[in-house]
């Protein structure tokens, strides 16, 4: 048998940083939704959200105690995809690996698969 692709995974350091950003929110949430729109040179972007609530169709991960909501239009996109969180000197910020990507535009806002 065959194992089955992982939708969306998480680093242990981008697991820490949503942990922070939801307690600091103020309101309950059931974890974090993402999901792609149009947008830059390239033609896709991730968005990351608060999710209140579950929608009917999304897909629901669980990694390092949190649940993703993964936006059923985008898993075609974001299929085996891993957030990380990189703090470095002169930026810090999420970072998505994503196996489909076939280019980014030069300045990293947006891909294409």
């Amino acid at each position: 048998m065959s194992e089955r692709k992982s939708i969306f995974s998480m680093t242990e350091a981008a697991a820490e940083q949503v942990k922070a950003l939801l307690a600091q929110r103020g309101k309950p949430s059931v974890g974090i939704r993402i999901g792609i729109r149009t947008k830059g040179c390239s033609g896709l972007s991730y968005t990351l959200e608060y999710a209140d609530e579950a929608n009917p169709h999304d897909e629901s991960v669980e990694a390092h105690g949190l649940t993703i909501l993964v936006d059923p239009k985008a898993i075609m996109f974001i299929l085996g995809t891993e957030m990380d969180f990189v703090n470095d000197k002169l930026s810090s910020g999420f970072v998505f690996r994503n196996p489909n990507e076939k280019g980014r535009c030069g300045c990293g806002e947006s891909f294409h698969v």
